[in-house]
């Protein structure tokens, strides 16, 4: 099964993937890992990715798509499904990601939209805790660290992320959600587009999820 996995921040992209990954052995396909991976093996792309990534700018669509298409294009793991997370995020992506995927004979087959609803994100988001060290990830209402400030996993500094607060998450989604509905109208379009309730448990959207893939509604 090949998916692309659409929502806010917020909206639980993470956990359904690693549910996904494990339930249907789907490999998840970040493009913010990829962009990481390149610059740690000092590619050619990957330093044309430092750059922008230390100037503060936004690394351009043709250095993301190329990337993608060196990943889709190379990597054996993904020839069976993938679900790709972070990217397309405008219109002219999911164009350019098309062209590619059907060059490769890899097309999408669906794009799951996570609709969270922003009290829902904000309450989510405020509450997350990351740790410095591992970057395992807390909740402080849904799953608290058991020690305050310290990780369970590896005794590192459990901190708050600085956009993390309720202003920069208005403005977080605000964005996303303008420049993502055209995308959504897109593989709507295709009839691809497979809405799922983002504001239920993780639990209750992974089992309305598997009941779409099942041909259920």
């Amino acid at each position: 099964m090949r998916l692309v996995l659409l929502g806010p921040p917020g909206a639980g992209k993470g956990t359904l993937a690693a549910f996904l990954n494990k339930e249907l052995n789907i490999p998840h396909v970040s493009t913010g890992d990829i962009l990481r991976e390149e610059m740690k093996n000092n590619t050619p792309l990957g330093q044309e990715v430092k750059k922008y990534v230390e100037s503060g700018g936004l690394v351009p669509d043709e250095v993301v798509i190329k990337l993608i298409e060196n990943k889709f294009s190379s990597d054996s793991a993904i020839d069976k499904g993938y679900m790709l997370d972070g990217f397309p995020r405008t219109e002219v992506q999911a164009k350019n990601l098309d062209a590619i995927l059907n060059n490769l004979n890899k097309q999408v087959d669906y794009a799951v939209y996570l609709n969270a609803s922003l009290p829902v994100v904000i309450e989510r988001l405020t509450g997350r805790r990351i740790c410095r060290n591992c970057s395992a990830i807390f909740h402080m209402k849904n799953n608290p660290p058991k020690e305050e400030g310290i990780c369970n996993e590896c005794g590192g500094e459990v901190y708050q992320r600085p956009d993390d607060n309720e202003e920069t998450i208005k403005t977080r989604m605000d964005v996303y959600l303008e420049n993502t509905k055209p995308v959504i109208d897109y593989y709507e379009a295709q009839e691809k587009l497979k809405k799922v309730d983002a504001d239920k448990d993780s639990q209750e959207v992974q089992e309305n999820l598997m009941k779409i893939f099942n041909g259920g509604r």
